[in-house]
């Protein structure tokens, strides 16, 4: 067994110095990869604890603010409906109101003493069906139309 080293009768001490430098410095060289490793690894886990708590934050703040909406159901405001300005829409609506029932364009025609040609009655029709399709009238079945009941 030759042992190597510092008054072994080794020629060369420098050399056995270096020899040792680079021994510690390979464990060294170990160890900070193994420590950045573990580094790399806490850092992750970190990462998602951190992404985890932020979920719950979130969470949270939507959770109160719900709790402190109005828990009644919103309607959707319908803006009132509202009538041409054409006086032959108020004479309709008049003839309605005096009906007090369902009329027909041909019917409405006559309440209003317009002649019945097919197009007076049709210009009654459109008319009409523009009420309704404002929702001041009800088409109730195909021609029949009838204000809405409060």
């Amino acid at each position: 067994m030759d042992m190597i080293g510092p008054g072994t009768g080794q020629s060369d001490p420098g050399t056995w110095l270096l020899d040792r430098i680079d021994a510690r410095e390979q464990a060294l060289t170990c160890q900070i990869e193994q420590t950045q490793a573990e580094i790399d690894t806490l850092t992750a886990r970190l990462s998602e604890l951190s992404e985890a708590i932020e979920h719950l934050r979130i969470s949270r703040k939507t959770l109160i603010f719900l709790a402190e909406e109005d828990l009644a159901p919103v309607k959707p405001t319908v803006p009132p409906a509202t009538v041409p300005d054409h006086p032959a829409y108020q004479q309709i609506l008049a003839v309605f109101g005096e009906a007090g029932g369902s009329l027909r364009a041909r019917d409405l025609a006559m309440a209003m003493d317009l002649p019945l040609t097919q197009n007076d009655i049709q210009n009654v029709r459109a008319k009409l069906k523009r009420l309704a399709s404002r929702g001041i009238l009800i088409e109730t079945e195909p021609g029949l139309f009838t204000q809405p009941r409060p």
